[in-house]
């Protein structure tokens, strides 16, 4: 029975999704809110930490491994490693902090150069901090012409009451899927046509 229950585990589709943003925006919070369905505000990670968690995505079982990446995207050896390994991005933010909405333009400019070989990469940008309302310095579709502009679905997220955190992972993911799916077709097409010849 246990030889049967690792095989399903290793079977199980796997998504890896990476957190991006500058320091202090809450990814963090989002990980662990969207991992433990807990809120730790005073959370000072040092390094990036990884993350597994199944989930339900439209009625199949699957794997999400989530690497929070916790201001380590400075370092670009690293940060170049991280983006290329992965396959679904999270582009972070603080509502009230405009420098960091600035910063994702940066963040997705760094993913494509690395990525450069992908056609259609996954990516949402999060305004997270929704519960700090008031500290908004610019309008919320300001944000949102702005990630259209850059061809990415927006979501403005809150780590402290939830707002939204499932719904961020869960698009991505599906975007992720779809991906997947149409690469699979691509390559299964391909093969065909050289067979048939």
């Amino acid at each position: 029975m246990a030889a049967n229950k690792n095989k399903n585990q290793r079977s199980l589709l796997l998504h890896r999704v990476i957190m991006v943003g500058s320091g202090g925006v809450g990814t963090s919070a989002l990980t662990l809110q969207f991992m433990y369905d807990e809120f730790v505000e005073d959370y000072e990670p040092t390094k990036a930490d990884s993350y597994r968690k199944h989930v339900l995505l439209d009625g199949e079982e699957v794997q999400t491994d989530i690497l929070d990446t916790a201001g380590q995207e400075d370092y670009a050896a690293i940060r170049d490693n991280y983006v290329h390994n992965a396959e679904g991005f999270l582009l972070v933010f603080s509502i009230t902090e405009h420098e960091s909405f600035t910063a994702t333009a940066e963040f997705r400019g760094q993913i494509l150069h690395v990525k450069a070989e992908e056609d259609k990469i996954p990516l949402l940008a999060m305004g997270n901090k929704s519960d700090l309302e008031e500290g908004r310095p610019i309008p919320m579709e300001k944000f949102r012409s702005k990630a259209e502009e850059l061809g990415v679905q927006y979501v403005e997220t809150s780590a402290k009451t939830r707002a939204s955190v499932d719904k961020v992972f869960f698009d991505l993911m599906r975007e992720i899927r779809a991906k997947k799916m149409s690469e699979n077709k691509d390559k299964n097409s391909k093969k065909k046509k050289k067979q048939q010849e």
